[in-house]
């Protein structure tokens, strides 16, 4: 296949009945006009993302448009090239370029602004704005295409936005998305286009994930799904199998191109961001995401604080949690700070004796080997009495995880928006504990769920204590 299908190169593709015509050759014209050339795949992607029905309506308005596709296969020079050439057409339109890293929202850019360089594409801008967090290409039809960062805060309230394009939507939280979607409510157009690899297990990946479930499930509405990548037993050293991932091999992405990819990414991220390899959608995590949603709560009211340390098994990394127990059938809980136990851990015991916090503070929960008894020590050094203090037993662990499902199962336990405690949540599976059913959680290969557990003991904590604090105040989670 010398220049195929999209349709013959796809491991999966899945788009909505009744195309009727598409917008592609309107802007397809503005970039041929200046030499820029697509492949056949190419060419097909820009028909289904800007495909329309017997009515003129985009048929991808509800739920937008995903592209799973390995690195180096020229997805910003496919969409970029939409969505500069549909700019140049469209009076007045507001588009949005948004990539998760700053560096990458920055290197789009460029690529745009190279494009708009080119004779025969010049005379179709009027400005380019390169300050700092104000990155745009305006247009003489009135439109533009603005740039930026989420991790910047980029995006947000931008009002009257006609397409977007989410860069790295393998690191798109579901609060970031649902934040800026919104935007689109007002255009005609209204389309999100979501481009990204195959997630890593610690990604804040859920938008992204639960998209590709409901395309491979046909529970899609008015949405378009893509998905470029080797099969899942491939062999990584073959070179039919990089063909076939990557269908810019070998005449524009060469072999040692490929070959510095897999030595610097390493095995199992050049499965997945090398060949758009997906990890095995089969092994259960340990929190059903739907319980975890359900649970969030926005605010916490008066009552009794626990906290609780836990130091990771390695001793490289510890989590700071809280629980309040607010009534005997609700207890909030919080992650306060994870952080590399190289940075020190004396924040720790200015945090907890603080004599503000101390005076509604219920129980102190401290546990692993690691860093503990150093703990312990430092706080009782401080004058924390000792029955304020707990370290608890295997049980007790064993305990403190099972009840914090049953928490989620019985709706007593909520929890206060925290992103990295929500990817924890969302990545960690059981570790077997004992031989009678006992778990705790396991964090995938490379990662670390010490804040997860503190929220978890603190949880235990709050549940089982009957010690009272002084007296209480409206004060914060924190």
């Amino acid at each position: 296949m010398c220049d195929p299908h999209l349709s013959q190169i796809a491991k999966h593709l899945v788009y909505p009945e009744g195309i009727a015509s598409t917008l592609w050759p309107v802007a397809r014209r503005v970039c041929e006009a200046a030499g820029l050339g697509f492949d056949r795949w190419q060419d097909d992607l820009a028909r289904l993302i800007l495909a329309r029905d017997a009515s003129g309506e985009f048929v991808n308005k509800v739920d937008g448009v995903e592209v799973s596709i390995p690195r180096q296969v020229g997805k910003t020079y496919t969409v970029g090239a939409l969505v500069f050439g549909l700019a140049a057409m469209l009076s007045d339109g507001t588009m949005i370029w948004t990539a998760h890293h700053t560096r990458t929202s920055d290197e789009t850019f460029l690529a745009l602004q190279n494009l708009a360089n080119r004779p025969g594409l010049s005379q179709y801008v009027s400005k380019v704005r390169a300050g700092n967090g104000k990155q745009a290409l305006e247009f003489t039809s009135g439109s533009r295409i603005l740039f930026g960062a989420r991790e910047a805060g980029f995006g947000r309230g931008i009002p009257g936005v006609d397409l977007i394009v989410f860069d790295e939507a393998q690191i798109l939280s579901q609060k970031a998305l649902d934040a800026m979607v919104p935007t689109l409510n007002t255009s005609d157009l209204g389309l999100a286009i979501r481009i990204g690899t195959p997630p890593r297990p610690t990604d804040p990946a859920e938008a992204f994930i639960e998209f590709r479930r409901a395309a491979l499930k046909g529970d899609m509405v008015g949405g378009t799904y893509v998905e470029i990548g080797a099969p899942d037993d491939a062999d990584l050293s073959d070179r039919k199998v990089w063909a076939r991932a990557n269908p810019s091999f070998p005449r524009r992405t060469s072999e040692a191109a490929i070959l510095r990819m897999r030595r610097q990414l390493g095995e199992e991220s050049f499965r997945r961001e090398g060949l758009g390899i997906w990890d095995d959608d089969s092994v259960k995590t340990a929190i059903d995401r739907t319980l975890w949603g359900d649970a969030l709560i926005g605010q916490v009211g008066d009552g009794p604080r626990c906290w609780a340390v836990k130091f990771s098994a390695d001793g490289a990394a510890v989590g700071l949690g809280v629980a309040v127990k607010e009534n005997p059938k609700r207890i909030v809980v919080d992650g306060v700070r994870q952080a590399s136990t190289g940075e020190g851990t004396g924040w720790l015991v200015e945090f907890l004796t603080n004599p503000d916090r101390l005076a509604h503070t219920s129980q102190i929960v401290v546990d692993g080997k690691a860093g503990s008894a150093w703990l312990v020590d430092q706080l009782r050094s401080a004058k924390i009495p000792a029955r304020v203090i707990w370290t608890p037993t295997v049980d007790q662990v064993v305990a403190a995880h099972s009840g914090f499902l049953a928490g989620l199962h019985d709706g007593t336990l909520r929890h206060c928006d925290n992103e990295l405690l929500d990817r924890q949540a969302a990545t960690v599976t059981r570790r077997k504990i004992g031989t009678r059913g006992g778990f705790g959680w396991a964090s995938p290969p490379g990662s670390d769920s010490s804040l997860l557990d503190a929220v978890t003991l603190a949880h235990w904590g709050a549940a089982t204590t009957k010690r009272k604090p002084g007296p209480r105040g409206g004060v914060t989670i924190l």
